[in-house]
């Protein structure tokens, strides 16, 4: 069975810039956004964790969809957030990401609740006939509490919206188990340190928070691996790459690293909103050091052809 749209490549969820006093940024948003384009990847995603949705309403997260679907136009397809705690929120989204002609919904377990896998399909379900529109389905039970099973594949498999999983459990098991059982859902990496190990098992989508800043890098590993084929280079890619990974992880200031990373850049992507902050300086000269030495390890690969 064909999927009804085709996710390929690496697809950036867009980080939020903000004033000191907590508004959006629109001009570094839209200054972000073109970046993107202009480096090379593939597909954005408005409104996923990276963007701190969890710290947004659900206007404001509809306000930001439509400004990136409109700065984007139609240079790259434009996925849109729908996860929320209440059913409600989530078929808001929905409903705004269809009207607004985005290109797929991303879908993941609402939070906290822990619903089983019937329960989680027929709340997805709603979701889906919400939009209409082809759905990327997210799965990272460390945050939602709830894994994405056989039983609510298996359900969900009766809307071919359903043609895509960012999975981002960590257990290289479900890499196994999509790739053989479930060859018609597009399995992409969500779990930036098994990226290498997606492609060898032929996900066709890496969605990662990295790329916001170090978009070139992240497409150099996609190109290697999916478009060249070449694993020995892939291998080396992944290699300068996994420092960074480390950084992004330690200590739990991810969206931190990232949006010091977009400021590092030249576009300002401020502060977040509560509760996290800011790095400090130890943190910040540890990514600048990594991030120096990546780009010039990628870029002395790719210039060996």
């Amino acid at each position: 069975m064909n999927p009804i749209f085709q996710f390929n490549g690496i697809y950036t969820p867009v980080v939020t810039p903000y004033h000191d006093n907590g508004e959006v940024n629109w001009p570094a948003l839209a200054e972000v956004i073109d970046h993107l384009v202009e480096n090379g990847v593939h597909g954005l995603i408005s409104g996923g964790s990276t963007g701190e949705n969890y710290a947004q309403t659900v206007p404001e997260r509809i306000e930001i969809a439509r400004f990136t679907k409109d700065r984007l136009g139609t240079r790259l397809p434009l996925v849109i957030g729908t996860g929320a705690m209440l059913t409600p929120d989530s078929i808001a989204l929905a409903e705004a990401a269809g009207d607004m002609g985005a290109d797929a919904i991303l879908l993941a377990s609402p939070p906290y609740s822990v619903p089983t896998d019937r329960e989680n399909a027929l709340n997805a379900l709603a979701i889906d006939r919400a939009a209409d529109l082809p759905v990327m389905l997210y799965n990272y039970p460390h945050r939602t509490g709830t894994m994405m099973g056989p039983e609510f594949l298996d359900r969900v498999g009766r809307s071919r919206n359903f043609c895509a999983i960012k999975e981002s459990s960590g257990d290289i098991n479900r890499v196994h188990l999509l790739a053989r059982d479930y060859p018609h859902i597009q399995m992409g990496c969500g779990m930036d340190d098994q990226a290498l190990e997606f492609f060898a098992w032929g996900a066709p989508f890496w969605v990662c928070g990295g790329s916001n800043f170090l978009p070139r890098e992240h497409v150099a590993l996609y190109e290697a691996c999916v478009l060249e084929g070449d694993f020995a280079k892939g291998r080396r890619i992944m290699s300068a790459l996994l420092p960074l990974m480390a950084v992004l992880e330690q200590g739990g200031k991810f969206i931190q690293t990232i949006k010091h990373g977009v400021t590092m850049n030249g576009i300002d992507a401020g502060i977040m909103r509560s509760p996290l902050k800011g790095l400090n300086k130890d943190d910040k000269r540890a990514l600048e050091q990594v991030v120096r030495v990546l780009k010039k390890t990628i870029a002395d690969i790719r210039a060996e052809g």
